[in-house]
């Protein structure tokens, strides 16, 4: 098999990120099926087990960092990719080769056929591939650790067949609704799936419905729950007592509120990005409670050391520009506010924008139409489920009338569009979805 080839056998299987997936598409039977015909690696490493409406990526990220730094060989699962697939499955900041990848994948392909043979499942899927060779990549490599990034929910997620040292649960917001459900409740009931038996999960939830239902979840699975309320990671700011719902004395037995220091440092833009580290500091405590040697010098040096690209990433000056995945609400909201921090000074606002189908489009132009002056719609070449730019034009239309708008075809035009029309003094945000990150970051950013 070729490197071609071994792409070609991957990119042809079905991809729920190319095509929405209906609520009965998510199982966990098939990846099971598939892991078992190649050996069971999952069961043969130590993981972290990330999950959440919005910053799982960055907390995962930061798990991975603080790790490294402690001198750990590690593994880092995410997804989608930027620009390469191989991005997907990194060891110690390194994505795997394409010789390895092609190697693996000469592995995974007789099962795969051998399952497609049989009419007992369907097909296993693209992630549900990728995420096997993950975890063969990070076997082989004889990795210390992995931390592995959720893709979708987490109940039905291709990655809950492991059983890791600690479980993650960053938040719970309105995403992914038609296949999670539309309270936030119904959503908080699939991220809790990853929780284990005995496994302690790290939870950054604040809204006392959600955070209720990861409380029964994890006292049916006797699993310790450790709280990370976001007033923790404030380098000032901590709920007095009686103040915060977490702060109360006699919390149910098996839960408990992190030690977290005061004034978190990270080197990703944004005050969420601070509850986040706290989220990592938290798993990191867990991991030392297995018996993992993990300094403090390490979590400083981790945190303050680690790159997540195309998240508030700050990639030039005059003009400001910064590039961004903004596809929800809850991301948008932490957008726009870590913009007014940052970046006070920024004349006029520009934004090239373009998101998926099955996003809430008009809510999200909502929140960024109280920021930028003016908007740029496009589409990306990648995925079909890109909303056409005149039906950007559209929504913002009805959110917020008479505020200024261009179409594109393409992205590229676009970027090229906005980055014509400003000053030295302004700023323009490219953001909406991971696939314009990726398509238009060679453009911004010099290959490391």
């Amino acid at each position: 098999m070729t490197y071609d080839e071994a792409i070609a056998f991957w990119f042809g299987r079905i991809n729920y990120e190319v095509r929405s997936a209906r609520p009965g598409d998510l199982k966990l039977e098939r990846m099971r099926a598939l892991l078992r015909r190649l050996g069971q690696p999952h069961d043969q490493l130590r993981l972290v087990h990330v999950t959440g409406t919005k910053g799982k990526g960055s907390t995962s990220a930061m798990l991975a960092a603080i790790l490294q730094a402690a001198g750990y060989r590690v593994g880092l699962f995410t997804s989608p990719h930027l620009t390469h697939v191989e991005e997907r499955m990194q060891v110690n900041g390194v994505p795997i080769s394409r010789a390895e990848l092609t190697a693996l994948m000469e592995e995974v392909a007789p099962a795969v056929r051998a399952m497609e043979a049989e009419t007992d499942f369907p097909s296993p899927t693209f992630f549900e591939i990728g995420t096997a060779l993950g975890f063969l990549h990070f076997l082989r490599r004889r990795c210390d650790i992995a931390v592995i990034e959720v893709g979708l929910g987490g109940r039905f997620d291709s990655t809950n067949v492991c059983r890791p040292l600690v479980s993650v649960i960053t938040n719970v917001g309105f995403d992914h609704t038609a296949q999670l459900g539309n309270t936030l409740e119904a959503i908080a009931y699939q991220k809790g799936g990853i929780i284990k038996p005995r496994v302690p999960v790290v939870c950054g939830v604040s809204q006392e419905g959600p955070r209720e239902v990861i409380r029964q979840i994890a006292a049916s699975m006797n699993a310790p729950l450790i709280w990370v309320p976001p007033a923790l990671a404030s380098p000032t700011l901590r709920p007095q007592e009686g103040h915060d719902p977490l702060s109360r004395p006699g919390l149910p037995h098996g839960e408990q509120v992190a030690d977290i220091p005061r004034g978190l440092t990270t080197n990703l833009l944004g005050q969420h990005q601070v509850h986040n580290a706290a989220l990592a500091v938290a798993a990191i405590q867990c991991l030392r409670d297995t018996g993992m040697p993990i300094t403090d010098d390490a979590v400083r040096r981790g945190l303050n050391q680690v790159k997540w690209p195309a998240r508030i990433e700050h990639v030039a000056d005059r003009p400001t520009i910064i590039l961004d995945t903004a596809h929800n609400v809850p991301s948008a909201e932490a957008l726009v506010g870590t913009l007014r921090e940052c970046f006070p000074a920024a004349a006029a606002k520009r934004v090239v924008f373009a998101v998926s189908s099955d996003k809430p489009v008009a809510e999200i132009l909502r929140v960024l139409a109280g920021y930028f002056d003016h908007f740029h719609f496009t589409k990306y070449a990648s995925n079909p489920r890109s909303v056409p730019p005149d039906k950007l034009a559209t929504f913002l239309a009805e959110v917020a009338p008479g505020k200024p708008c261009a179409v594109h075809p393409t992205a590229i035009e676009a970027w090229m569009a906005a980055r014509a029309s400003v000053a030295n003094t302004d700023l323009v945000c490219i953001t909406g979805s991971v696939f314009l990150a990726g398509e238009l970051r060679p453009h911004l950013v010099a290959p490391a």
